[in-house]
């Protein structure tokens, strides 16, 4: 089973500059997409209801073109959740839980730290709750893996210029603090469980000062899983030739 994650940075936008076609050929059984930053409603059919795919969205309740995500699965999930139960974080459209035979897979858009020192307080206030909710489930021996856009670079290795962005959101000792508590309860990184050392691989580049040319980038999207599923783990792609959006998509392959 192949699972890709892609914040698509506004999913009219996406598909307007005619990147659908190319998520379409990448030919995943799951796709999560962030930040689609638009309501069901809003979305062509073929967006909406591609062939072949059962679709569902979740939306910010608070501002309209903001946040967001959305998820397609060529299986139907024996069940689906839209948030955390909690309506301070899940007004904001944030997380669809999908709810399958071997694990429950979660496509979360994290919360960004920026624009203030009350935000970054919520930014942390939901890694927490989504922890606790998560672990919530693992209680009942229920394998978990999430996937999306976390929005923190765990370790130096994780982005192009560590030094200069100690003092920056997505790179903060409090941030970085949380991904190390998601590991000690026994997730794993993916990614860096397969590459341990490898530099240089990043998922996020800004575009205003066109990063991604120059490769300064940050590792901002993961997926991490319950160390239950481990041994299913066949591959891990960082797509990082695939444009579209200020991230590239990221891919699990899992053997079920």
């Amino acid at each position: 089973m192949k699972i890709l994650s892609w914040n698509v940075n506004g999913l009219r936008a996406f598909a307007r500059n005619g990147n659908w076609k190319q998520l379409m050929s990448l030919s995943s059984d799951v796709i999560c997409l962030q930040e689609t930053k638009s309501e069901e409603a809003q979305l062509s059919d073929d967006i909406r209801k591609p062939e072949g795919y059962f679709s569902y969205f979740s939306s910010s309740k608070l501002r309209k073109g903001w946040s967001g995500v959305a998820l397609y699965s060529k299986t139907e999930p024996l069940s689906i959740a839209f948030g955390m139960g909690i309506p301070r974080f899940d007004q904001e459209g944030r997380i669809i839980a999908a709810k399958y035979k071997d694990f429950t897979l979660f496509n979360v858009y994290f919360p960004n730290g920026g624009q203030g020192p009350e935000r970054l307080e919520f930014k942390l206030e939901f890694y927490d709750a989504f922890l606790k909710h998560i672990e919530g489930l693992r209680k009942k021996d229920e394998p978990i893996i999430f996937c999306g856009d976390v929005n923190t670079a765990h370790e130096e290795i994780d982005l192009a210029r560590p030094h200069e962005n100690e003092d920056r959101t997505g790179f903060l000792p409090e941030e970085r603090a949380w991904i190390d508590e998601v590991i000690n309860h026994g997730y794993i990184d993916v990614f860096r469980a397969l590459y341990p050392k490898k530099k240089e691989v990043y998922t996020y580049w800004d575009m205003k000062s066109h990063a991604r040319d120059r490769n300064v980038g940050w590792r901002l999207d993961y997926f991490f899983i319950s160390h239950d599923l481990q041994k299913k783990v066949k591959s891990f792609s960082t797509l990082v030739d695939v444009m579209g959006s200020d991230h590239c998509p990221i891919v699990l392959d899992l053997e079920l």
